[in-house]
């Protein structure tokens, strides 16, 4: 038998189910139909039950032999651009960007290798939920010069996320960033700790019901973005690691990518734009 067991933040059990063992939120009410959710201790029986932060909640992804619904297949690739060089793709949120232990569904290098005929040169890594921008080299020659670019911080990423209402305006966020001993897998950005440089620039350029801030981190550590607008008091809405609002997923999109002497752009997502309500940024964006 096979269990997962987490802390809810809040929102509807079958979107905290989905968001934990990555299934779309329809499978995920699929698992509490089964009798494989236990809330409390407790099997859950309502899946669209609010689902107040800090419950323990625990699904059952095997049992006499049954599994889990399998998560769905992500889209086709999405190229944004590709030379006998380079290739530019659009990952989707949900994908990995290479496979790792123990993991579901299939990673983008995998998808790249099936449009290429070959293995990509992987130079940068989005987080799983994270959508955008990911290039790839597809010589050994360029995999070299576009990793030296990241490398020297030459190439100049831009992402969009949607935070609170309540966080307005710009500035530089310069705190260093190391791991949270509270908490795995998360960074704390904050200058009691001895961690590493990270400086990002952020604007919020639209305020409804949401924010959406634009951000340029000038380094590319781990969970920048993330831990940035964490200390600042904005979390990205979805990002449930780092106590964001709820969300369809961590709204985080990797909008516009320079390097090498190009540059390539991944239109917004529906799920970020349907929080943003700016569907003007199909056509240009900010």
């Amino acid at each position: 038998m096979k269990r997962r067991s987490f802390t809810a933040t809040e929102g509807t059990l079958a979107a905290q189910v989905g968001l934990e063992v990555g299934v779309p939120a329809s499978q995920a009410a699929a698992l509490v139909a089964q009798g494989a959710v236990y809330v409390k201790g407790r099997r859950a029986a309502d899946a669209g039950a609010l689902v107040p932060a800090g419950t323990p909640i625990v699904v059952v992804l095997e049992e006499r032999g049954a599994s889990a619904p399998p998560a769905q297949q992500p889209a086709p690739l999405a190229v944004l651009f590709e030379s006998d060089e380079l290739l530019a793709v659009d990952k989707p949120a949900g994908v990995v960007a290479q496979p790792t232990p123990g993991g579901t569904g299939v990673a983008l290098t995998e998808l790249v290798r099936r449009h290429l005929g070959f293995d990509g040169g992987l130079v940068h890594r989005l987080d799983k939920e994270t959508s955008g921008v990911t290039v790839f080299g597809k010589t050994p020659e360029a995999t070299t010069r576009l990793a030296a670019c990241f490398r020297a911080g030459t190439a100049r990423k831009t992402y969009l996320a949607i935070v609170p209402n309540s966080f307005v305006g710009a500035g530089v966020v310069d705190l260093p960033l190391s791991k949270d001993p509270s908490r795995p897998g998360r960074w704390r950005a904050s200058r009691e700790a001895n961690g590493v440089s990270a400086i990002t620039d952020y604007e919020v350029v639209q305020t409804q019901a949401v924010s959406l801030v634009r951000l340029a981190p000038r380094t590319g550590r781990t969970h920048q973005l993330r831990a940035h607008l964490t200390a600042l008091g904005a979390p990205i809405l979805g990002d449930r690691l780092y106590g964001g609002a709820p969300g369809p997923r961590c709204l985080l999109h990797a909008w516009r990518l320079e390097v090498d002497g190009q540059s390539f752009e991944a239109p917004l997502p529906d799920d970020l734009l349907a929080f943003a309500e700016v569907r003007a940024w199909r056509a240009g964006g900010p």
